[in-house]
């Protein structure tokens, strides 16, 4: 169930990569005013993503009633345009936001209409991420593969031929690429919604055009809206990581961008493993079945340190080869080598704690998820900057590995509370019988 989802997000980073070659070779301000939007683009859209996947265990739950299933999709698709309309808003922002804190005006006025671009899409994808959760509850992620493989084809494929022109076009630049990432958006919504659509048996304009029951929107929103946070929690940390990294030195902040483009690589594997599980968690967790729920999350952390260690295992051996890819200094280079391990170490623990707290997901508890990941990537953003300055690039990749640690622990215990607390309903059953 995991490797679809997997080959999926593989798919949309390579398409990623794709526009921002692309961007590069075109000119220096198309880039940076592409950096400038996707820093307040990717969050949302995780975020976004992260607030619909509530969606989940509750259709996974609901996997046998085809009507409830329905009345679920209906709900969902409410709560999807809400929090898609928000991160659209804040992504149509950015130029305001980039103004407000000192911008140059030449990076500003690059962005033209490619924020406006960048909202429709972040709207788009909210509906897709709620389609593709459906069906990934259902247990249908080749369907959401396959929306995956034909978004990152439309992005990679239209940026190479609206950023730079082609035929009677004219380099659009920027603007190309934002209709790119557009279409690959609708496409990929169209997909997921026709999959749906196809699974379901009903056309889902009608579902659109019910009036939604509130409670069971809040109710998504409840396990969803933590999700979101903790996706908001984690960049906002990682941004501090990344300024930490800028302050010791120029090889070290390279290093540092280098070292998170392989981390996105590999983590991903965790991910896809981890929403893979959800539907057989919550499955298990309706019949009140504590062994079978907590046999489910064992096998996604041991499928995740298999597939997570090999992807890091393999990054060592391959190291003379890979490094060039990325860098011609030899400075830099040389600070890979030593951090590589470190790295490998960060990525597993993350891993690790992903799939417990999609374990939690799979429960529909994710407050504690968001507690406890609030909690320590706090303490981790206070000591960033003087753990960098005392001991360089490995000690703050150092720390990152120890809070990773921290969580994967503090996520385990969560679940096994909340995982036992099933046992009380099930006994309150039998004694009925």
């Amino acid at each position: 169930m995991a490797a679809p989802l997997y080959l999926s997000m593989v798919a949309a980073s390579a398409g990623s990569l794709v526009v921002t070659a692309t961007l590069g070779r075109f000119g220096t301000a198309a880039l940076a005013a592409f950096a400038l939007a996707g820093a307040v683009y990717f969050p949302a859209t995780a975020a976004v993503a992260g607030a619909v996947r509530g969606i989940m265990p509750f259709v996974s739950s609901a996997a046998g009633d085809r009507e409830a299933v329905l009345r679920l999709v209906r709900d969902g698709s409410w709560l999807a345009v809400a929090v898609g309309a928000l991160g659209a808003v804040a992504v149509a922002g950015v130029p305001l936001l980039a103004r407000a804190g000192g911008v140059p005006t030449k990076t500003v006025a690059a962005l033209g209409v490619f924020p406006l671009l960048l909202a429709g899409s972040v709207l788009l994808g909210s509906i897709g991420a709620m389609a593709s959760s459906s069906l990934v509850g259902l247990g249908r992620t080749k369907v959401v593969m396959w929306a995956g493989l034909v978004a990152a084809t439309c992005t990679a494929g239209l940026s190479l031929l609206l950023v730079n022109g082609f035929g009677p076009v004219p380099p659009l630049g920027l603007v190309g690429a934002g209709g790119a990432t557009v279409v690959a958006n609708l496409a990929a919504c169209a997909v997921n919604l026709h999959g749906l659509r196809s699974t379901l048996g009903v056309p889902l304009v009608s579902l659109v055009m019910a009036r939604p029951d509130l409670r069971r929107v809040r109710d998504l929103a409840m396990v969803g809206i933590p999700m979101a946070g903790t996706v908001l929690v984690k960049f906002g940390v990682l941004g501090v990581l990344a300024f930490a990294a800028a302050r010791i030195s120029t090889p070290a902040a390279a290093t540092h961008g280098v070292a998170t483009s392989l981390v996105g690589l590999t983590f991903t594997a965790a991910v896809a493993v981890g929403q893979a599980g959800v539907p057989l968690v919550s499955s298990r967790a309706t019949a009140g079945d504590v062994p079978g729920v907590r046999r489910v999350v064992r096998a996604g952390l041991l499928v995740t340190a298999a597939s997570v260690g090999s992807l890091g295992v393999l990054l060592l051996v391959l190291r003379p080869a890979l490094l060039p890819v990325f860098t011609d200094d030899p400075d830099v280079r040389s600070l890979l080598t030593g951090l590589l391990p470190v790295v490998a170490l960060a990525v597993l623990g993350d891993g690790l704690q992903a799939v417990l707290g999609f374990g939690l997901t799979g429960l529909r508890r994710t407050i504690p998820s968001f507690v406890v990941f609030s909690a320590l990537y706090g303490v981790l953003a206070l000591v960033a900057l003087p753990v960098a300055a005392a001991t360089g690039i490995v000690g703050l990749w150092t720390a990152l590995v120890v809070t990773n640690a921290l969580v994967a622990l503090g996520q385990g215990t969560a679940f096994l509370r909340v995982s036992g607390r099933l046992r009380e309903p099930a006994q309150d059953r039998s004694h009925e019988a």
